[in-house]
């Protein structure tokens, strides 16, 4: 039996990157989408390391980093020397970065709702539900690897 779903998946996350980065330039903000994913996770939680950052967003922690430094030179993020660790360097939002949030939370629902249009309640959650056991899937066959 011939499947699709990884190659819908990719074409999906390919439109989806575009459209979305799209709409944040309409709102004035001007970042890449992973620069927006570190940003989420650091508008939950503040001060992570690049290793932190790295699992939560499931980019590479090489890429974190490279990502990290342009963010860092935008003056987006900035560096630390965790006092309590000295070899461990924490990650911190900027004023300007936390000034964005409401503008990349407002964009993000506009895309949530184009994202899921015409799909039912149930249909959301069953989808949802068959992403994430794929995710999970994944993420094992990856630590075990």
């Amino acid at each position: 039996m011939e499947t699709k779903g990884g190659f819908y998946i990719t074409q999906i996350k390919q439109l989806q990157d575009r459209i979305f980065e799209k709409m944040l330039v309409e709102s004035g903000i001007e970042i890449s989408s992973g620069q927006g994913r570190i940003l989420f996770v650091l508008w939950k939680k503040e001060g992570l390391t690049v290793g932190e950052i790295s699992r939560q967003t499931s980019l590479a922690k090489n890429t974190v980093s490279v990502v990290v430094d342009g963010m860092v030179q935008k003056g987006l993020l900035e560096r630390k020397i965790n006092p309590e660790n000295r070899r461990q360097t924490i990650i911190s939002l900027t004023e300007n970065a936390k000034a964005m949030r409401e503008k990349y939370e407002a964009v993000s629902e506009r895309m949530r709702v184009l994202f899921y249009q015409g799909f039912s309640e149930q249909e959301l959650k069953q989808f949802e539900g068959y992403l994430a056991r794929i995710r999970n899937t994944l993420a094992e066959y990856e630590e075990n690897f």
